[in-house]
Order: C-alpha cells, then sequence, then structure tokens
C-alpha cells in the first residue's frame, strides 16, 4: 500500500524535486525556534530558556574603545566625497585586529563572539560603510572563516596570521554577471593539470563581479567549477564547485577597476582572471576539500546571514531612532515640538518599536550562533527583514528630518543611509527570492517536522522509512486542526503563557499563530506539492508570517533578558502589536489567493470572513504610538537602551553632533519651557512666542527662576544651529562637463535668524 502511494506521490510530483546543491543547502545548519512555529505548538518556555548573551568584558571594551576611537577619526562626508579610506583609518583598523575579531588567538586573532563581531559592526558601518567595509568582510564569509573550519594545518598556519594583522586584505568572488541569487550556476572554471615538473596545477578563468574590497584586496577566495580531465585528484572529471586562494600579484589576475555603488561608496568591482595558475595546495582545505566548496559555502552562510547585514541594518536603525527622536523635539513648527504633532509622533513610535524589535532579534540570533546553533532559516530572516524594515525605517525618519533630511552635505544625517539601503537588500540574496524561495520554500521542508523525513524516503525508495514518516505527518496535521479551532475561539487562551502580566497575550496571539501556520503549511503542501517552489507570491506571504513569528518572539525574550523594565513595556507592547498585524495581513492576503479550487473556495469565502471577524492582531493604537515615542522623546533609560551600541559623535561634529547637543540642551530646558507653557495657555503670558522668546517676562512674574530662563535661551541657539542645512559656492558644487569634480573645501553655513525658525 504504502509503496503504490509512494510511487503514485513520484508520478504526480507532488513532493518537490531537490536538487544536489539543495540539498546541501538544506543539510546545511540546524533547527531552532523555526522548528517550533513549524510544528504549530511553540514552547516558549523552551524559547526563553534559549540564550540571550551580553558582551563578555573584554568585547565591551573594545566596543567601547578602539570601535568608539576608529568612529571619531572617521569623517563620513569627507570619506563619501573623496571615496577613499584615509592611510591613517586602515592602519588603525590594521594595528587593533578590527579585521581578526573571528580568527582565534592562537593564530594572533581576537576570537570575538558572534555577538561581539555584530556589535562592532553595527557600531561602525551604519557611520560609515566605506570603512566598514575593512571589517565586514575580513570577518565574514572568505578566506579567513572557511580556513578556520576547513583549512589545512598548513593553510591556517601561513594565512591566519597574515589575515588577523590586516597584511592580507581578503575579498571573497562569488558572484558572475550570469551568476546572481543563483550562485550555484557560477561559470567560472579550473581546470587540474600537471605541469612540466610534475606538480598539480589549476589553470583558472573566470569574470567576478559585484566584488567587495576586490579593487584592494591582495587575498581572493574565488568560487569555481572545477574540472579534472585525467582525473589526476581521484574525484572523477566533473568535481564541482571548489573555493581557490588567488594571490593579488598571480599572473592573469586582473583588478583595481570599481563599480560606483549608491550611497556610501565603499570599494568595490570586478575579478577577472585568464589563465591564472596556481597549485593545488591553494584549494581551501587542499586537494581533499577539492568540490566542497558549496557545501562550505552553506554550512557558513546557514549562521552567517544572521551576522554582517543585519548589524550594518540594525546599526542603521539605531541611528535613525537616535536621531529622528532627537530632531522630533529640536524641531518646532506653529509654536509647537513637531515630535507633539500626531503625523510624526506616529513615526516616532514606529521606529522606537521596531528599533526596540531588530535588536532583540538580532542579539537572540547571535546569542544562538554562540551557543552552536546554525539556523539558515532564522538567519535568513534576520538577513532579509532587517534590511527591509531598516530602510522603511530611514524613510520614515527621512520624513521627520523634512527639507534638513534631503539637502547634501556634512550635516545632513540619514542621507547617505536613505540612499544606500537598497545595498543591504540586494547583496547576499537578494531579499526578493530570499523571502519568496528560501525562508519558506526551505523552511518547510527543512523546518518541517516530517516533510524532510517523507522526501527523504521517497528518494531513497525506502518504504519503512516512508510509512512512519508520512503516518507521523497525518497525526501532525490531524492534531493541529482542532487545536487551531480551539486556539481560534479562545482567542489563543488555551495555548497559556509561560509568564504572567501585561505581555501574556502576545504569547498566547502567537502560539494560536504558529498553529493555524502549521495547518496552512501542510494544506499547501498537501494540495499544490512539488510546485510549492514556484508559487513566490504564495510562499512569501508565509515566510512574512514564519518571520514576524520569530521576530515577535525575539522581542519578548529581550523584555525577559532585561528583566522587564516597566518604561520598556510600550517598546515591546507595540512591536508585538505590530508583528501580530503582520501575521493578520498575510494569512488575509493568504486565504483571498490560495490557488486551489475548493480549498481555495472557502478560504476566500466563509474563512477570510472568519478570519477578519476574530482577527490575531490590530495595529498598534495611537496611544500606544504615543507612548512609544516618548521613549525617543527625552534623555531617558529606554532612549539609552533603544540606542545603545550607536557611536555619537563629538556635539562639536556637524550633523549628528550638534544635533545631539541641541536635544541635551532642549531636553534640559523641557521643565522650565514646560511651566512657560502652561502659563501661556492660562493667559498669564504671551500665547503666540516661544517660551525662549519670553523668557524674562516669565522671570519677572515668577513662573521660572533666572537659572530656568538661561536654560531656554541656550536651548533655543542650539535648536537654531542644528536645523541648519549646508550651503556651497558655485565653486564648490560644481562639476566640469568632463565628469570630474571640482575641488570642495569645507562646506559653508549660512544662520538663520531667529525669525526664519518659524518660516523655514
Amino acid at each position: 500500500m504504502f509503496g503504490t502511494l509512494m510511487n503514485w506521490m513520484k508520478a504526480r510530483k507532488l513532493l518537490p524535486r531537490i536538487s544536489a546543491t539543495e540539498r546541501q543547502a538544506l543539510e546545511a545548519g540546524t533547527i531552532w525556534i523555526d522548528g517550533e512555529f513549524f510544528g504549530g505548538n511553540p514552547d516558549f518556555q523552551r524559547i526563553l530558556a534559549a540564550n540571550y548573551d551580553r558582551l563578555p568584558a573584554e568585547e565591551q571594551a573594545f566596543l567601547d574603545g578602539p570601535a568608539e576611537v576608529l568612529c571619531r577619526m572617521i569623517d563620513p562626508y569627507e570619506i563619501a566625497r573623496t571615496k577613499r579610506v584615509p592611510d591613517a583609518v586602515l592602519d588603525f583598523i590594521r594595528n587593533n585586529g578590527f579585521m581578526g575579531l573571528l580568527i582565534p588567538k592562537a593564530y594572533g586573532g581576537k576570537e570575538f563572539s558572534t555577538l561581539g563581531i555584530s556589535s562592532v559592526i553595527a557600531k561602525v558601518m551604519p557611520y560609515s560603510a566605506t570603512v566598514g567595509t575593512f571589517i565586514v568582510i575580513p570577518n565574514s564569509l572568505g578566506a579567513g572563516e572557511l580556513l578556520i573550519h576547513y583549512g589545512t594545518p598548513e593553510q591556517k598556519d601561513f594565512y591566519l596570521p597574515r589575515l588577523a594583522s590586516g597584511e592580507f586584505i581578503p575579498c571573497f568572488g562569488l558572484t558572475e554577471p550570469t551568476a546572481g541569487s543563483d550562485a550555484a550556476s557560477i561559470h567560472a572554471e579550473g581546470i587540474v593539470f600537471r605541469d612540466g615538473g610534475g606538480e598539480l596545477q589549476l589553470r583558472l578563468n573566470f569574470r567576478k563581479r559585484y566584488i567587495t574590497l576586490g579593487p584592494v584586496a591582495n587575498l581572493a577566495t574565488i568560487a569555481c567549477r572545477l574540472h579534472d580531465p585525467h582525473d589526476l585528484l581521484g574525484k572523477g572529471e566533473d568535481i564541482g564547485i571548489t573555493c581557490v586562494l588567488v594571490h593579488g600579484d598571480t599572473p592573469g589576475f586582473h583588478q583595481g577597476e570599481h563599480h560606483d555603488p549608491i550611497g556610501d561608496p565603499f570599494y568595490n568591482g570586478p575579478l577577472i582572471g585568464e589563465n591564472i595558475v596556481v597549485p593545488v595546495s591553494n584549494i581551501i582545505g587542499g586537494g581533499a576539500r577539492a568540490g566542497q566548496g558549496w557545501q562550505m559555502l552553506m554550512e557558513q552562510l546557514a549562521g552567517g546571514r544572521a551576522i554582517s547585514l543585519p548589524a550594518g541594518a540594525i546599526g542603521g536603525t539605531k541611528i535613525v531612532a537616535a536621531t529622528a527622536g532627537a530632531y522630533s523635539m529640536v524641531r518646532q513648527q506653529f509654536g509647537l515640538q513637531i515630535g507633539r504633532m500626531e503625523g510624526v509622533e506616529d513615526k516616532i513610535g514606529k521606529i522606537a518599536g521596531l528599533t526596540y524589535l531588530l535588536d532583540a532579534a538580532r542579539i537572540f540570533a547571535c546569542s544562538a550562533i554562540d551557543a552552536g546553533e546554525h539556523p539558515p532559516v532564522v538567519s535568513s530572516v534576520l538577513k532579509a527583514y532587517s534590511t527591509a524594515l531598516y530602510r522603511e525605517l530611514v524613510a520614515d525618519g527621512m520624513d521627520v528630518f523634512g527639507g534638513a533630511g534631503v539637502m547634501q552635505g556634512p550635516n545632513n544625517i540619514l542621507g547617505r543611509g536613505y540612499t544606500g539601503a537598497p545595498v543591504g537588500i540586494t547583496v547576499e540574496g537578494a531579499n526578493i527570492l530570499t523571502r519568496t524561495l528560501m525562508i519558506f520554500g526551505q523552511g518547510a521542508t527543512r523546518c518541517h517536522p516530517y516533510a524532510f523525513k517523507v522526501v527523504t524516503a521517497v528518494e531513497r525508495n525506502d518504504i519503512p522509512a516512508f510509512r512512519k514518516a508520512l503516518l507521523g505527518w497525518i497525526g501532525h496535521f490531524l492534531a493541529n486542526v482542532p487545536r487551531a479551532a480551539l486556539r481560534y475561539l479562545t482567542r489563543g487562551a488555551s495555548a497559556g503563557a509561560p509568564v504572567t502580566g501585561p505581555t501574556a497575550r502576545h504569547y498566547r496571539r502567537l502560539a494560536w499563530a504558529s498553529t493555524r501556520f502549521a495547518v496552512l503549511t501542510d494544506l499547501a503542501m498537501f494540495t499544490i506539492g512539488g510546485n510549492l517552489k514556484a508559487r513566490g507570491r504564495l510562499s512569501g506571504r508565509y515566510a512574512d508570517i514564519l518571520a514576524w513569528l520569530i521576530l515577535g518572539a525575539s522581542a519578548l525574550r529581550r523584555y525577559e533578558a532585561e528583566e522587564r523594565k516597566p518604561e520598556d513595556l510600550p517598546l515591546v507592547n507595540y512591536a508585538c502589536d505590530y508583528a501580530c498585524d503582520q501575521i493578520q495581513r498575510a494569512f488575509e492576503d493568504i486565504y483571498r489567493n490560495f490557488p486551489v479550487p475548493v480549498l481555495g473556495f472557502y478560504l476566500r469565502t466563509l474563512g477570510l470572513l472568519l478570519l477578519r471577524l476574530n482577527p490575531i492582531g490590530a495595529p498598534p493604537t495611537d496611544t500606544l504610538s504615543q507612548r512609544a515615542a516618548l521613549s525617543l522623546q527625552s534623555l531617558s533609560e529606554s532612549y539609552q537602551r533603544i540606542t545603545a551600541g550607536v557611536h555619537f559623535p563629538g556635539e562639536d561634529r556637524p550633523g549628528f553632533g550638534r544635533l545631539m547637543h541641541a536635544f541635551r540642551r532642549v531636553d534640559a530646558a523641557h521643565t522650565a519651557a514646560e511651566a512657560v507653557i502652561r502659563a501661556q495657555r492660562a493667559g498669564q503670558l504671551p500665547h503666540s512666542a516661544l517660551p525662549a522668546e519670553i523668557a524674562d517676562t516669565a522671570v519677572q512674574t515668577g513662573i521660572i527662576s533666572p537659572a530656568e530662563a538661561e536654560l531656554l535661551k541656550l536651548a533655543l541657539a542650539a535648536r537654531l544651529e542644528a536645523i541648519e542645512v549646508d550651503v556651497f559656492s558655485p565653486e564648490q558644487y560644481f562639476v566640469d562637463s568632463g565628469g570630474a569634480r571640482v575641488e570642495m573645501g569645507n562646506a559653508t553655513k549660512h544662520r538663520a535668524s531667529a525669525g526664519e525658525e518659524t518660516a523655514a
């Protein structure tokens, strides 16, 4: 019976076909909390017991010391203008071990935790991506990481100390004109041959592009397809994808040209190899590791996608939070701070709540990797959703800044991050494909309690294993259907919660959503089967649900790890309400578009009606949004926690620095300003004037003290300074007709008068 059923499923292609490279991706890494949500009955006690780490003292000292000093050395505007990293900055990076954060101490590296590396990147990368790439690339997928895990002892002894010291600047050559997100389709070729002296060599030909640090690297890791026509390595003719080290001075290796990325102009360019000859010993891991390149990449990316790009994006959201919150209180229009206008306040609340959530997910995922997990699905969620949400939040921040956000110059704080946001969305697997293919397409097979077992049994024609897995799957589905109905009727109350108090409702709703997600996943796999991967719109909506389940759980884990600070309750409530609203929207889209005739009709009619009558989530309320916004509108402890790890420039620096100077002044004068405003409302003082303009009158009437009047005046002066934008002379502004930039000095500033404050 089961043999007949298995053959029937094969004939109708009800199960996804898995290629050799896809199998390596599926088998790489581990299943973490993602498996809880695919199971449909998440164990939140287990989730809350998972590591949520703090930086070790040594790594915190590095973050507060060398990383802070490095940021103070950087002039982001000048580096962006010249497209050059100063030699002094590069020397500091080399001399202080920034290029060896992941390399073991035995080889001269720092051997930092994953969380430590992420925190350094989150601090430096958003401040200057041009500089940050000299930290990101040496400490992410490439020569160092691959050598640590797969290198021969000789390779480790030679390369790792030189990588740690910065003697070697590495890059990784994977992407090609015809192989982007489909990296397994690379055409770069290596041929094994024996030279005149009898030594085994490789002849490489390749054309790579989009290679970060490619123009300046002196050690490239090239991914190629290796062929051995005479079976000299004993692995057959078509060996497969292999990672090969190529030194910058190798004859036939061409580099030095630049692409011009949007945003911060980091060093990026093509690599071309024409009949390059290198010894077989340059294969990472030696000849024994030939053909294992794809496996290496998948194993390291399983956790690696959660580190560099999420760190840069989440560090960027913290800068948005720090500065948009400050600007909303510094800038005044219509006689009040713009942060008190509900439209602006709504943006600030969203920035606050989602920054809290994203940093929670970063720390939670990095802690899992440090504990030995390598969760590819969670890593893909972190990569795709942190970069996408950063683009959304930096756009919200630009809306808050208004005109000051769109005028370029040293005083523009968010402009380069705004224009550069698509870079993170594009690299390490474009978000469109990550969302529609990897997160759910692979996750549904890999993380489901039974799907991968069934697929594997069918591939191996193993009838006993197939019977066991299929019966388990059917039982799993039949258990979740009534569980989903009960949780619908009780709005998740039947799931219970591992905590009491105001956050308990979030656990119940996430459990309810997980059960429905599991049932719908099984329905999709039963009815759409092997064609599910091609249904990108549908799988993307499933991916949204899974992602927001993971992100919402991360926010709850943070709240517990930070000992339930009452002042952070609006943040965790906003984060979880937002997550549940996104989940509800995705469910509605699935119900409206489920592509199976009978079941689809039920879902988009009665099913959709029931879904909307009893929704899992709704957007955060206006009151909650206001409370979340307040977290960023004063120099409170919540503000410090949300923005922790950000580099705050000196208050004498343009842009960010002078904004924070004004914010500190405004915050210090807040009590006095409120006293004056109350007096104005009571008719004791002129209604139309700014508090600072009538400070002396307020002193005379006993409303505030002379010291408070001085605070108001200092705040106004700092506020007027902070809202300035840059002005350039024609000589500074124009570029000649050949495209060369006219030499520019420091941008000049035009100081607005107090009267222009209201008109601006």
